[in-house]
């Protein structure tokens, strides 16, 4: 594929994309959820190469193809390591999948009732090394926890301004203004979060899109303008901490959002499985998501 060709297949394309992105504090946990306890490791490399072991059991499944899952957000040592034989983003376009990194380092302690991404100082080579690896697109999150309008706009500028850079690098940005779903003002998070997006990427200069990664509104139908925005390539929902069955649920009243899910991906696979097993586990999940991704329920819709 070429990166029209990936345009096409994501603004498009029938399926979802899996997020393949723990790292740093994270791994344990999704090391855990594989089965694998905390004591199995000694170093930090050896806890990266159990995670890329994972990674690459996923990635090498024959379930696992470009049929149903149209990218994948990749780690930076993932990106950088190998899959069957070949560096990882390329073992993906020839499964027909679109490679994403994720390029934000972490987040900032919470002010005005948000998280920003913590600075990227070394952005530009990363950008640089990931598109000479065949690097569709990037992530980059960032968490809102209560309903600041201040916050969030901050929060909308940060993302919109780091899009920027990584369009000016060739790729193309998933903006993730993640809301977490615990938060006691969630609904208000979304109407303040969907009037900043649109107001600020409306303003944003050049004709270049981006893609959204949003959490799942409270109000099914609430993102459709985000979906229909002409510089919105194409809104991808997290599961946020649902489980697959009702994160699913969920995706499916909502027209046109797609999932880019994590956990609700992973959550049956173990390392003590079968090939068998894994695989069976593994093409499930994925089904289950797909479906969610493309066969929408016709819920209720905003106004």
């Amino acid at each position: 594929m070429n990166t029209s060709e990936m345009t096409a297949k994501i603004a498009a394309g029938k399926g979802f994309i899996a997020a393949l992105d723990q790292s740093g504090g994270s791994t344990p946990k999704a090391l855990k959820g594989y089965g694998i306890e905390e004591g199995a490791w000694s170093t930090e490399e050896e806890m990266f190469g159990l995670i890329h072991d994972m990674r690459s059991r996923i990635i090498t499944s024959p379930v696992f193809t470009g049929e149903k899952v149209l990218g994948a957000i990749l780690f930076e040592r993932t990106m950088d390591g190998q899959a069957g034989g070949q560096p990882v983003p390329q073992a993906l376009i020839e499964k027909g999948i679109i490679p994403f990194i994720k390029i934000d380092k972490g987040l900032e302690d919470e002010a005005n009732g948000v998280q920003l991404m913590k600075p990227m100082p070394e952005l530009d080579a990363l950008l640089a090394k990931s598109k000479a690896l065949g690097v569709y697109g990037t992530k980059e999150r960032s968490v809102i926890n209560s309903a600041n309008r201040e916050g969030i706009a901050a929060i909308v500028a940060q993302q919109i301004e780091i899009g920027l850079q990584v369009l000016a690098g060739g790729l193309v940005p998933m903006l993730e203004p993640e809301i977490n779903i615990k938060s006691d003002t969630r609904a208000e998070c979304d109407a303040i979060l969907l009037d900043e997006l649109t107001k600020q990427l409306s303003a944003m200069p050049g004709e270049a899109k981006v893609m959204l990664k949003l959490s799942l509104p409270v109000e099914p139908g609430k993102y459709d303008s985000l979906v229909d925005h002409p510089r919105v390539l194409r809104v991808v929902a997290l599961s946020g901490g649902y489980q697959r069955p009702e994160a699913c649920a969920e995706l499916a009243k909502n027209r046109g959002i797609i999932a880019s899910f994590s956990r609700a991906l992973l959550e049956d696979l173990r390392s003590q499985m079968s090939d068998d097993q894994f695989n069976a586990s593994l093409g499930g999940a994925i089904d289950e998501i797909y479906k969610g991704s493309t066969e929408k329920t016709g819920a209720a819709v905003s106004a």
